[in-house]
């Protein structure tokens, strides 16, 4: 029902597309630092929900926002993936996603104070957009890969998206700076359409230079390829017991990945709400992180290729746990910002490491349906984790409790990945290929 080994078509990728698959991470990291992590979080909560609302209440609205978008993502994905798998389109999915993310990002100029829905709504769509792009931008790494350096160019990737999200905050720096008085608000607005021309022109050598490898095949007669990509799902768990060491990962990728989307929508709240950071303050020390993960997301990649990926997220996982616990009782501006920083090393190098045991996991010829899998378990996490950090912060008015809460998904996630033999994984993927 799908296209096999021999089918598919897999030249050695040049230094060039290499880069230009890289380019991607520098592009799009402008939207999940600046608009996810840094700015518009704010921006929301300060402006556009309305003066005299709780500021509890902004967490909870601003969960529901990660909470949809992701759901979205979670429920398309897998079929999506294995659509783009069966067409050989997983590049025509990736440029509409990417497109989806930089109109919407564009249009949040528009949102002012009290306009709730179009602020929910925009962001929505340009998330979907961010999100679902993902899936099929990683889908690539299995195939300009190998074994020997799927680690280091995943976290070549993941160093440079840094650099991008610090790139494109310091072009903003001038805009935001000023903060939230009616005067500034304009400036505040523009930063937006900054970041969606960020996006836009850096993505532009992934879409010139990536090649699309996955010979395409027409769905059989009197059927669409949305019906070929059920069927080949279909197969796909037919089959699963071949990938069960993928199926271990995925769920304690779920409960750590929650952890990790969580703090990141939430830093820049808890930061400014608890410990009282200045817009400016919190702009420049996310600045300092991304230095920081980009370090760390390129020297884990170099260990990840020499111990493999699943050591190398239990070092993080536990990296993680200690910033939780120190985060609960930081009290002092200098204190969050060297949790902050030890926070910066893991954030890039966990999550590309995980990029990088999925793609030794996935058959090239399933690599943007096994890409769905991870995103249903890490959509359906980032839904889960907002809602409880919202829901607990709300609830007891005090931030505090809700990172605490969220250090239990890190414990957990790390005992479950104990479980996972990499080396069948990867055999799994290599018999299937055959």
């Amino acid at each position: 029902m799908y296209v096999s080994a021999k089918e598919y078509v897999s030249p050695r990728a040049s230094k060039l597309e290499i880069f230009a698959w890289c380019m991607y991470d520098f592009a799009n990291s402008c939207f999940t630092t600046v608009i996810v992590t840094a700015f518009y979080v704010l921006y929301f909560k300060e402006v556009v929900i309305p003066r005299g609302y709780p500021r509890e209440e902004g967490d909870f609205f601003w969960g529901l926002n990660v909470s949809l978008s992701m759901l979205f993502v979670a429920l398309s994905s897998p079929i999506l993936g294995a659509v783009a798998d069966y067409s050989g389109s997983k590049k025509k999915f990736l440029r509409f996603y990417s497109l989806q993310c930089i109109i919407f990002t564009g249009l949040l100029f528009f949102v002012q104070e009290g306009d709730i829905i179009p602020g929910m709504l925009f962001f929505i769509l340009a998330n979907i957009g961010f999100e679902g792009g993902i899936v099929f931008y990683n889908a690539f790494l299995p195939e300009i890969s190998t074994s020997e350096n799927i680690g280091r160019i995943s976290g070549y990737g993941w160093a440079l998206g840094y650099f991008g999200g610090l790139t494109c905050l310091l072009l903003v720096l001038p805009l935001v700076s000023g903060g939230f008085t009616p005067e500034n608000l304009l400036n505040c607005r523009l930063s937006f359409v900054v970041v969606a021309l960020f996006f836009l022109i850096f993505s532009l050598p992934t879409f010139l230079f990536l090649k699309e490898r996955a010979v395409p095949k027409a769905p059989p007669a009197g059927q669409s390829y949305i019906r070929a990509g059920f069927l080949m799902l279909y197969d796909t768990f037919r089959e699963i017991k071949r990938y069960r060491e993928l199926l271990k990962f995925l769920l304690a990728f779920f409960l750590y990945n929650d952890a990790i989307a969580t703090i990141i929508a939430f830093s820049a709240a808890f930061a400014q709400d608890t410990l009282h950071f200045t817009v400016r303050e919190n702009i420049i020390l996310i600045i300092v992180i991304n230095i920081t993960a980009a370090i760390g997301a390129f020297l884990f990649g170099f260990l990840v290729d020499r111990i493999g990926a699943k050591r190398t997220i239990s070092v993080t996982l536990l990296i993680w746990i200690v910033v939780v616990i120190t985060a609960y009782f930081a009290q002092t501006k200098a204190a969050f910002w060297i949790i902050a920083n030890i926070a910066g090393t893991a954030i890039g190098s966990s999550q590309s490491a995980s990029r990088s045991l999925i793609g030794s996991f996935s058959p090239k010829e399933k690599s943007a349906e096994f890409f769905g899998f991870e995103a249903v378990c890490g959509r359906f996490s980032a839904i889960i984790g907002p809602l409880v950090f919202g829901t607990v912060s709300s609830l007891t008015g005090n931030q505090r409790y809700a990172v605490l809460s969220i250090g239990f998904f890190f414990v957990i996630g790390l005992i479950l990945l104990q479980r996972v033999n990499e080396q069948e994984g990867i055999k799994a993927a290599r018999l299937a290929e055959q």
